[in-house]
């Protein structure tokens, strides 16, 4: 967690009081996160947030025809099947924020669950970026949960089965919502992270988490169904969440993007994620935050 400051170290590194950072907390007007019980604060994104505070919507040079942040398998698909002229840099959804609020990313794909809120990424964006006119639109909603071997050797059915069968677990990494995301199923269920046996290798996307998996190198990991169809892994569904395209307005209305947005209108796009398994598309297309 060494990416993430706690409340008194924000407060250091900002020079004011523990109580006002306990104060932007509450009026949601800072980037945090709420982890086995304790907020936390991703460094990256109070240096963005600074920035943006001090210097708001600042001409920027044209970002690179880019999707960074969170890894979705029928994104990939999408990207390449519809034309749009984007490329994908997946590096988690806080790697994503950081490149997008940098300006070296057209969009970023996220899925950053907030405690508080019960709700997905708006939170995290309205905090990060207030003065960026920055969209959110809804990709999908993804079945999470516990990829684990064809035929579940283990008889897995739930995050306990992982502490008392000794089963190694592949993480990802910090920047990843699927890392944040396990750290609060966790908190749920009664447990720590460190009650499971994580092996010491982290997987950079849901495919590398799945292939440590199929290769023998670990026994479950926290990815979404689609990943465990496609390698052919057994699959065991914790939650439900909503994956969303962060972009710029602007960008919003460009060829790129909607040549994208509207092939995830076409038929040839729903079949594909009927075939990938645990997408529902109901909400495709759906503006979910519109930032000042």
């Amino acid at each position: 967690m060494s990416d993430f400051m706690t409340t008194k170290e924000v407060a250091a590194y900002l020079r004011i009081k523990e109580r006002r950072v306990y104060e932007l907390v509450r009026q949601r007007a800072i980037p945090c996160t709420r982890v086995t019980g304790k907020w936390l604060f991703p460094k990256t994104l109070i240096d963005l947030w600074l920035a943006d505070k001090v210097e708001g919507e600042r001409p920027r040079e044209a970002a690179p025809p880019v999707i960074a942040g969170s890894h979705d398998p029928l994104l990939d698909w999408a990207v390449k099947e519809s034309g749009c002229g984007l490329a994908l840099l997946p590096g988690g959804s806080l790697d994503g924020l950081k490149r997008f609020g940098e300006g070296a990313a057209l969009a970023a794909g996220l899925h950053l669950f907030d405690a508080e809120a019960g709700d997905y990424n708006v939170a995290t964006v309205s905090g990060t970026f207030p003065a960026l006119g920055a969209v959110l639109v809804e990709w999908a909603r993804r079945r999470q949960g516990l990829v684990v071997a064809a035929g579940n050797p283990l008889g897995i059915d739930g995050l306990g089965d992982l502490k008392v069968k000794g089963a190694r677990v592949v993480a990802r990494q910090p920047e990843a919502g699927s890392y944040l995301l396990l750290a609060h199923l966790l908190e749920q269920a009664g447990m720590a992270p460190e009650e499971l046996n994580f092996i010491d290798s982290t997987a950079r996307s849901e495919t590398d988490l799945g292939l440590a998996i199929l290769e023998g190198r670990a026994d479950a990991g926290l990815a979404v169904e689609a990943a465990a169809r496609t390698l052919k892994l057994d699959f065991v569904p914790l939650a439900e969440e909503r994956y969303d395209l962060l972009m710029r307005r602007r960008d919003y209305f460009e060829p790129p993007m909607q040549r994208l947005l509207a092939f995830a209108r076409s038929p040839a796009f729903a079949e594909r994620a009927a075939q990938m398994g645990g997408y529902d598309l109901a909400g495709t297309g759906t503006v979910r935050f519109n930032g000042p």
